[in-house]
């Protein structure tokens, strides 16, 4: 009877002991994850404030917040009372581990670092990669993070980033723009081109320097194709280009210039 109640006694004063170090660990990880809410705030204001590319801010600003959770994590280990240098040890083998596991990440991180040092795009600039487009939104510690035209959200890893083909459309300043224009054999071509000019010197947005191009570009099968290249301004590319469609679409119609649609000439043999 007396060794139950010391029994007793033990289990009580543990759980005692158990459950105050579970209410610290709770009161650690609410204020650890307030402080670290609160930090994150102050060095994105002082990122800002000192004006650090914008991919700088968003990749320091990943780093600085994954350093800090570790930081939590390993403190409320600690208030439940595990040993935080057998913890730490227990960590660092686990790290080894999942690192050789996921030897992709590590990959991706140093892909990061490339795209910050050599900077082949920065937030706001629309690109080209792994088959799809949009804008650069974030550029993480691991990831980089796209919003498509349609608002669609795509996590591409920096490492195939960093290494693979991409392209930029917002690096330049102009680009130029390729309309082809297939009209019916037999149109004249000189009113096409006429009519071509006025469209291309009406619209402001198209630079005179670079010069535009109209020229005859292939006599194709069931049509005269006629190619037209000018410059604009990156910002202007999607409004000219679609509103030039539109224009000379309206035009060849009033003045009677017929586009070309699939032909088939079929010779008939009475015998």
């Amino acid at each position: 009877m007396e060794r139950m109640e010391v029994l007793v006694d033990k289990l009580m004063s543990s759980g005692f002991e158990i459950g105050k170090n579970v209410v610290i660990a709770l009161v650690i990880f609410v204020v650890g994850r307030y402080l670290i809410s609160l930090m994150n705030k102050l060095v994105r204001a002082m990122m800002e404030r000192r004006q650090l590319d914008p991919a700088i801010r968003s990749f320091l600003g990943s780093m600085i917040n994954i350093v800090l959770m570790v930081l939590l994590l390993i403190s409320v280990v600690g208030a439940l009372g595990v040993q935080t240098t057998s913890f730490a040890a227990l960590l660092a083998s686990a790290g080894i581990a999942v690192g050789m596991a996921l030897s992709g990440n590590m990959q991706n991180f140093a892909g990061g670092l490339m795209i910050l040092f050599f900077k082949p795009y920065k937030i706001g600039d629309f690109i080209e990669t792994q088959n799809v487009m949009g804008t650069v939104k974030e550029i993480q510690i691991f990831h980089t993070i796209l919003t498509t035209p349609d608002n669609k959200i795509i996590f591409i890893p920096n490492g195939p980033l960093s290494n693979g083909v991409l392209i930029n459309f917002s690096h330049q300043l102009t680009r130029r723009i390729e309309w082809t224009f297939g009209v019916e054999y037999g149109t004249d071509l000189e009113k096409v081109k006429q009519i071509l000019t006025s469209l291309i010197e009406k619209d402001s947005r198209i630079l005179l320097e670079p010069t535009y191009l109209i020229a005859l570009n292939k006599l194709a099968d069931s049509s005269v194709n006629v190619v037209v290249r000018a410059w604009t301004k990156n910002e202007d590319y999607w409004s000219v280009y679609f509103e030039m469609n539109q224009s000379v679409y309206t035009t060849f119609n009033k003045e009677g210039i017929n586009f070309s649609l699939p032909q088939l000439v079929v010779h008939h043999n009475k015998e």
